[in-house]
């Protein structure tokens, strides 16, 4: 018998079977488990099984944790007390009298006893009344007002009915099927889908210009970042099959501004045109497309993600505790750094980085270096290492300007509305409709980002777009409202 053929057949199996392990627990993980992150550190368990022999095991060098103890004064924590009902409420007052004859009696006071009550949502018909007026005498012409400007003149829709079912969709994650099946249960009126889609594919028609100026001034901007979602679309050409497609995220951290471009897959001709005539930073996940496009000479540097560094030793943790603890604890120490730096120039923010959390990094590289040889390469934490040096020469661009984000957190806060809309409404029901939503999310994500009311917005855009000029459309952008 082979021995050693027999031992190389052991050792690749048990890699095989390290790897479909983790892949089942990730699996079950997405199905079942939390997305959060958090990281708390704890003490290691000494009683953790472990998949290497005692002898083969990598020491793991862990800085010794002195005991520091104090006394000090304990905070008096004072009850907030009831929440106050905002001001701005409509008030009702109900004055109720005491039961039998005050006659005579003298009002020398009252007890105001308020609380907060809520009123059906109301829906209305304006009827619009506008007379005619016949000239004196038989001379001149008949007059009558001028109809006022409508964002969809010839519907039945107002502005505020269109901002009310789209803001439902997009921030409730409503799916227009079941807001036709509430407005029918609370207000005995039927809408047809088809209805509700043409207004809804109306609006869109109407913010086309604003949407590509929005892109306009996002490409403008100095700093992006960028990312991607998947999506299901319904296939027109295969009954009961969908499409997976993707949105493609830029977003502008100093202009405030996101931009959703909808694609029909994951290929870089998508970012490729977006990002033809970019000048300026890039920060991006691992996703090789991004190497491709920045070749160019315009895009100043390309910045990686330490989130995504980050993730991958937290993946491991429950592979290889030890190790990944060691390496999330030093991320830990790097992010409450970070936390300090914030409301910083970039100059400034540079400079600290440097100091503080470089010293960090390179004693992260330090240890994957002397680390990655001991443990397996298709193991989590042999991955994570791997991933750490792929994506190190991108970590360091970092460095090289404060404006840079330390991750892409930001983009991925913009994206969670897109995930959230998925699991609600399951697919867009066509291609059309995935480039509508990719609108949708631009300006949601846009008025999240600049704290803006996106109902307030959306209403109040709708009513101004018919009558303002292209040349003062931007006015109309979530970071001018």
């Amino acid at each position: 018998m082979d021995y050693e053929k027999v031992i190389a057949e052991r050792d690749s199996l048990q890699q095989e079977n390290i790897y479909l392990r983790k892949e089942i627990e990730q699996l079950k993980r997405l199905i079942f488990g939390s997305r959060q992150e958090r990281y708390v550190p704890q003490e290691a368990d000494s009683i953790q099984l472990s998949l290497f022999d005692e002898e083969t095991k990598p020491q793991v060098s862990i800085p010794e944790k002195e005991k520091i103890s104090y006394e000090r004064n304990k905070p008096v924590k004072k009850h907030p007390g009831r929440n106050e009902i905002p001001e701005h409420f409509e008030v009702e007052e109900i004055v109720i009298e005491p039961e039998g004859d005050v006659t005579g009696m003298v009002k020398v006071g009252e007890q105001i006893t308020e609380y907060v009550e809520y009123v059906s949502a109301s829906i209305k018909k304006i009827r619009l009344i506008r007379p005619t007026y016949a000239p004196k005498e038989g001379e001149g012409s008949f007059v009558i007002a001028e109809l006022p400007s409508r964002a969809l003149p010839k519907s039945i829709a107002g502005e505020g009915l269109l901002t009310y079912m789209i803001i439902r969709k997009f921030i409730e994650h409503m799916p227009f099927y079941r807001q036709i099946q509430s407005i029918k249960r609370e207000y005995e009126w039927e809408i047809p889908s088809s209805t509700i889609n043409d207004w809804f594919a109306a609006v869109c028609t109407l913010l086309e210009p604003l949407y590509k100026l929005l892109k306009e001034k996002v490409l403008e901007s100095g700093y992006l970042q960028v990312d991607e979602s998947p999506i299901k679309v319904q296939d027109a050409d295969k009954k009961g099959a969908t499409h997976r497609g993707y949105q493609w995220v830029y977003h502008s951290p100093e202009e405030k501004l996101v931009y959703f471009d909808y694609r029909k897959g994951r290929g870089e001709n998508g970012p490729k045109e977006i990002l033809e005539k970019y000048e300026g930073l890039l920060q991006c996940d691992g996703y090789k497309v991004y190497d491709k496009i920045v070749k160019r000479k315009k895009i100043i540097h390309l910045a990686g993600c330490m989130a995504h560094m980050r993730r991958k030793y937290y993946e491991a943790k429950d592979s290889d505790k030890e190790m990944s603890d060691y390496a999330l604890s030093i991320f830990n120490r790097i992010y409450q750094f970070e936390s300090q730096f914030k409301g910083l120039d970039p100059k400034e923010r540079k400079g600290q980085r440097i100091k503080s959390i470089l010293p960090l990094l390179e004693e992260l590289k330090k240890w994957v270096d002397e680390n990655q040889n001991k443990v397996l390469p298709k193991s989590p934490i042999g991955k994570a290492m791997n991933y750490t040096i792929l994506q190190w020469s991108k970590i360091m661009r970092i460095f090289e300007d404060g404006r840079f984000e330390l991750d892409n957190n930001l983009i991925e806060n913009k994206i969670r509305p897109l995930a959230l809309g998925r699991k609600n409404y399951l697919f867009a029901g066509s291609h059309d409709g995935a480039s509508r939503i990719a609108m949708m999310y631009s300006f949601m994500g846009s008025c999240t980002a600049n704290g803006v009311n996106p109902s307030h917005w959306l209403k109040s855009t709708l009513q101004k777009i018919n009558d303002t000029k292209l040349t003062e459309l931007a006015s109309l952008l979530p970071n001018k409202f």
